[in-house]
């Protein structure tokens, strides 16, 4: 069947949007007509090169990252189903989860989804249901899908394991937000970062993600958030999510919280920076009281491998650092307790997109969020 999808042909080029075959889904697969997909910033990672595999580790993967067709953050209508499908049917309505929650796996079992063995193949770009492409360009070159669910299209064919099904009363729009940036922002705080009622918080960076920490640290109930970002129209819309207090950098954040904490620091501080490099861990740290909780969700190139700290006084303070993907979230859980909140007026969703696009304008999308004027895009088909 036909469709048409953005394209990422290769590195520093634009999206292509074009005309695409999509084959019907096959075992353990389903056909999704989407209503709208994120524009997240780990699809503009693959635009830059941050993300791309080095050709070792992507011939171990049997990777195809280009051509590819980029969005991992979509909500939508089931419209067909493979053989073999026993949770979803047509018309069932559902969130595609960056990472795939298989339910077997050793870490799916002991109730760590985000961890699913399913998801190291997040950037291989086929199908993981046996690793091949339902996905083609028109001269019959297979093309890739970002995180193996492809939002940037308005159907597409994924693996029963990365839906998880919602109520059909919900706005598909504001469900896609889940799939990702909102899950895993709002897990940073709640799940990473622990946090807990009067314990004063850090965000660095207030895209899509570092937004949805703060609203997750207000929900977890701390006293202070404080919401660091170089952009003034950002800093201002934090306070709408949560934010108590603002700061254009981590060296003003500084002098921000030791005034605000009596010279303790953060209980709490969460990088959510659009792109992580290892010399902002020290003034995360740095930010961290004794005993404190510094928590890494932003996404870092694949090639970065040295980090800057003070390690006595990382070991003599006894800080913590921390991983965090996806929000350490378990999807098949977190994503319908989420959007019970949204509907219950505890979360945040509308206000959370500063514009829509149509997916011939997804270029325009990106600069968008390049500049600072989005907190989160969105296509919508």
């Amino acid at each position: 069947m036909k469709s048409k999808a953005a394209i990422l042909w290769d590195t520093q080029t634009k999206w292509s949007v074009e005309e695409i075959e999509l084959d019907p889904p096959k075992a353990g697969e389903v056909l999704v007509e989407l209503a709208a997909s994120g524009l997240c910033h780990s699809d503009e990672h693959l635009v830059t090169g941050d993300m791309v595999l080095d050709p070792a580790m992507a011939e171990a993967f049997n990777a195809r990252q280009f051509p590819c067709i980029g969005g991992h953050e979509g909500a939508g209508v089931i419209v067909d189903v493979g053989p073999g499908v026993t949770s979803l049917t047509p018309g069932d309505h559902v969130v595609l989860s960056f990472i795939p929650a298989c339910g077997r796996c050793p870490s799916c079992a002991i109730g760590h989804q985000h961890l699913c063995d399913l998801g190291a193949f997040s950037l291989a770009g086929r199908q993981p249901t046996d690793f091949t492409s339902r996905h083609h360009a028109l001269d019959g070159t297979d093309l890739g899908v970002m995180c193996m669910i492809g939002t940037f299209e308005p159907l597409t064919a994924v693996s029963e394991a990365s839906c998880v099904k919602i109520e059909p009363h919900i706005p598909l729009d504001k469900a896609a937000l889940v799939g990702c940036g909102v899950t895993t922002g709002w897990g940073s705080a709640v799940n990473a970062a622990e946090v807990r009622a009067g314990e004063t918080v850090v965000v660095v960076g207030l895209g899509g993600i570092g937004m949805n920490a703060v609203q997750g640290a207000r929900l977890a109930g701390a006293d202070k958030i404080v919401a660091v970002d170089p952009f003034e129209n950002k800093r201002s819309a934090a306070v709408t999510f949560g934010a108590t207090h603002a700061a254009g950098s981590m060296e003003e954040a500084q002098f921000l919280v030791a005034e605000l904490t009596k010279g303790a620091m953060a209980d709490k501080s969460i990088l959510t920076v659009s792109v992580a490099h290892g010399d902002l861990i020290a003034p995360l740290l740095n930010l961290t009281k004794k005993a404190g909780r510094a928590v890494v969700t932003a996404v870092a190139p694949i090639s970065q491998t040295d980090v800057k700290l003070d390690l006595f006084m990382f070991a003599m303070m006894r800080k913590e650092l921390v991983g965090c993907i996806f929000g350490n979230a378990n999807p098949r859980r977190d994503i319908p307790r989420i959007l019970d909140l949204y509907m219950n007026g505890r979360v945040l969703l509308d206000e959370l997109v500063t514009n829509r696009y149509p997916l011939e304008d997804i270029n325009q999308g990106y600069e968008d969020m390049r500049n600072g004027t989005n907190i989160r895009g969105m296509v919508v088909f």
